[in-house]
């Protein structure tokens, strides 16, 4: 196949090469008619005329890629709102993303930072599929951008959930329908999750606030999954009726599911005789849960495109803070107010 140059362009329009080349990379300004124009971009069209995006990228020192590497959020069903809220950005601004998933392995991401270094994509976000502080690895450019993570050591423009608000926002709503007994699942200690000492500083933050003592029994943790949820709602509703909750907040919405499960099998209502509030707006499982299930979404999106923004220089970051994504709840059927047999 014979290639078609920009001297073939020229030379149907009736015009210099320089002229071609000013029209095609938008670079003429005033110095060139519109009508000239007009008839570059016709002639190109008619001769089928390609631009070497290799060249171009050597003259503008732009790529028009980004490179998003990531653990495994490509992987889960979890947090691919994130590279939803990126890639539409990346396309309103006439950039590719380029997606690597290292499945937490390190040569692996050492690999992929380098491969983006050597095809020197015009910026990199380094994202995580749960919030978490991170150190940042070796050969992670100083302008990068971390999504869904912070680093350990400050000093990089990252964008995370307001995990604390939104754990104010859940226990706010069971306040509100008038429970003063609520209780927290909580993920095991084991786990390391950030999300979990910011979501119970929450809670305890509108405890205070309403006027409520804490239990400490009421404070419980397993597994964040579903059946650490059902276990956790077991040892609560086996307390004493006066200390038993009447509303629940779980870590995470698939807790919230096998608290669902629990409070069915002990025969009881949901909101009636129980309310629950979970976290995260997971897909398939909150809002097809019986009632669908109050609850507070992660921001997935808006932090996708938050950090891509920061990353082509859409808008500016502070790099001293990491910048707290808000955490709305989504408002179901699982909130009523508490059973009269349990007033307080």
């Amino acid at each position: 196949m014979v290639r078609v140059r920009m001297s073939d362009v020229a030379a149907r329009a009736g015009v210099s090469t320089a002229t071609v080349s000013m029209v095609l990379n938008g670079v003429n300004g005033k110095r060139i008619s519109p009508e000239t124009q007009q008839r570059v971009r016709e002639a190109a069209e008619a001769v089928g005329y390609k631009p070497n995006s290799v060249a171009r990228s050597l003259r503008t020192q732009q790529t028009r890629m980004v490179g998003l590497i990531s653990d495994t959020i490509a992987s889960t069903p979890y947090a691919g709102r994130m590279l939803a809220g990126a890639n539409d950005v990346a396309r309103d601004q006439g950039h590719l993303v380029v997606l690597v998933d290292t499945e937490r392995d390190a040569e692996a991401e050492r690999l992929a930072l380098q491969a983006l270094n050597g095809q020197r994509v015009d910026a990199i976000i380094y994202a995580c599929m749960w919030h978490r502080m991170v150190e940042v690895p070796p050969g992670l450019p100083e302008d990068a951008v971390l999504l869904d993570c912070a680093p350990v050591t400050g000093g990089r423009a990252a964008v995370v959930p307001d995990e604390r608000a939104g754990g104010m926002a859940a226990v706010r709503e069971l306040v509100a329908a008038g429970h003063r007994r609520i209780a927290f699942l909580d993920a095991e200690e084991r786990f390391g999750l950030v999300a979990s000492g910011l979501r119970y500083e929450g809670y305890l933050a509108v405890l205070a606030e309403a006027g409520i003592e804490p239990d400490p029994a009421l404070h419980v943790r397993a597994e964040p999954v579903a059946g650490g949820g059902r276990e956790a709602a077991r040892r609560l509703l086996d307390l004493p009726a006066e200390r038993r909750p009447t509303a629940m907040f779980c870590f995470n919405d698939r807790m919230a599911m096998g608290a669902y499960a629990e409070a069915h099998r002990a025969g009881l209502s949901i909101p009636g005789d129980l309310s629950i509030v979970g976290y995260d707006d997971q897909q398939l499982v909150a809002a097809e849960l019986d009632p669908p299930l109050t609850t507070i979404a992660l921001p997935h999106y808006e932090m996708g495109r938050w950090a891509m923004e920061v990353a082509l220089g859409v808008r500016q970051a502070d790099p001293a803070v990491p910048h707290l994504m808000p955490c709305p709840i989504i408002r179901r059927a699982s909130v009523g107010p508490p059973p009269a047999q349990f007033g307080d």
